[in-house]
């Protein structure tokens, strides 16, 4: 191996950033993603993986491709359908935006992808990291793309004791970066063995630093300090709500709610959800007020479901009545399944609505 240059220099980091690409070259995962390399894939690809885990992705991108392989496949479907198709992947803003962005591409591009950073970052849910992953990617513009995976390594690399929260050291972080790409034949590929690396191997917590293929250039390893980094500076702890959940069954259907086109699940299909933890004669109260006779009551387990910033403890109970409540969509157990998105938030309740043996 050859030496490395004085530490952090250009070519510091450029011999860094070589063998970094030849590991990748031998060990990047099979990844349907990668297989096609349209502009239109690799915005599908990257906005589902903002936030979530490569094996949770997978199944759901291929779902999608089937049904919308292009620009206008999607542009043009029904909203509940492409939420449908989300359900379980979570943060359904992406979805929203997602089609929002095929929307616009159409309208203003001809149906197709922007081809640079700044034009991908005027569409929809589109920020620095997506624009930077499908602009290197697609199209090879020397711009990176900077996530956690990606502050983790620099931080370890460089032994840089920082809060990576921090806005000045993301800028930074990209200034490097971009250094380093426009030095690189293949920007994309530079960006993907980044995030390969700290997929497998750069880990939180316990990085697997005897597989680094650049861990003679890493100065947190050379410190001991490399389980201590990144610095994620303090956390806000998340907002409790207390909800109260309702099943409620009539006819061999369950009602559904959508919810509010601003906030947490916007659009999406639920549960009715009250505020607060009512109890057995309060609910009775309220749904007697819709001149609706019960025939009866039981109370479900609770449930926590965490969100990014809030976590929802729930109260559940499941409600007989003989006719249905105003204001719902009944959907029977098919449409439940086939139809209507919902929420992982509510899938603790799920299987209440149609219990084996009713």
């Amino acid at each position: 191996m050859t030496a490395p240059a004085p530490e952090g220099s250009s070519e510091w980091l450029d011999q860094a950033a070589a063998l970094l690409e030849a590991w990748f070259s031998k060990n990047a995962r099979p990844l349907p993603w990668r297989k096609d390399r349209s502009p239109y894939a690799v915005l599908v690809s990257e906005t589902m993986l903002q936030q979530t885990r490569i094996e949770t992705v997978l199944g759901y991108f291929e779902r999608f491709m089937k049904r919308f392989p292009d620009v206008a496949a999607l542009a043009s479907a029904p909203q509940d359908e492409v939420l449908k198709l989300w359900e379980g992947l979570g943060y359904y803003s992406r979805a929203w935006n997602l089609q929002k962005a095929a929307q616009v591409c159409m309208q203003e591009y001809g149906g197709s992808i922007p081809q640079t950073a700044a034009e991908l970052k005027k569409l929809p849910g589109v920020g620095d990291y997506t624009a930077g992953a499908v602009a290197s990617i697609a199209f090879g513009e020397a711009v990176p793309a900077v996530d956690g995976n990606v502050l983790r390594i620099l931080a370890r690399l460089l032994a840089d004791e920082r809060s990576i929260m921090d806005k000045s050291v993301r800028r930074e972080a990209a200034e490097r970066l971009t250094a380093v790409l426009r030095t690189r034949p293949h920007p994309g590929r530079f960006n993907e063995a980044l995030m390969e690396l700290g997929e497998l191997i750069c880990l939180p917590g316990r990085p697997l630093c005897r597989r680094c293929p650049i861990s003679d250039y890493c100065r947190a390893l050379a410190a001991g300090t490399e389980q201590d980094l990144p610095n994620r500076g303090e956390m806000k702890p998340r907002r409790k709500e207390e909800k109260t959940v309702l099943i409620l069954c009539c006819k061999g259907k369950v009602a559904l709610e959508k919810r509010p086109q601003k906030g947490l699940l916007a659009g999406l299909y639920g549960f009715p959800m009250l505020d607060g933890y009512w109890e057995e004669g309060e609910i009775r109260s309220w749904l007697m007020s819709y001149g609706v006779p019960l025939s009866g009551t039981e109370r479900l387990a609770d449930a926590i479901h965490v969100f990014t910033h809030v976590e929802w403890h729930m109260r559940g109970w499941r409600i007989h009545s003989r006719e249905a409540l105003p204001d719902y969509i009944y959907a029977d157990s098919n449409e439940l399944e086939s139809r209507y998105a919902l929420p992982s938030a509510f899938r603790a309740y799920k299987n209440d609505c149609f219990p084996v043996g009713e």
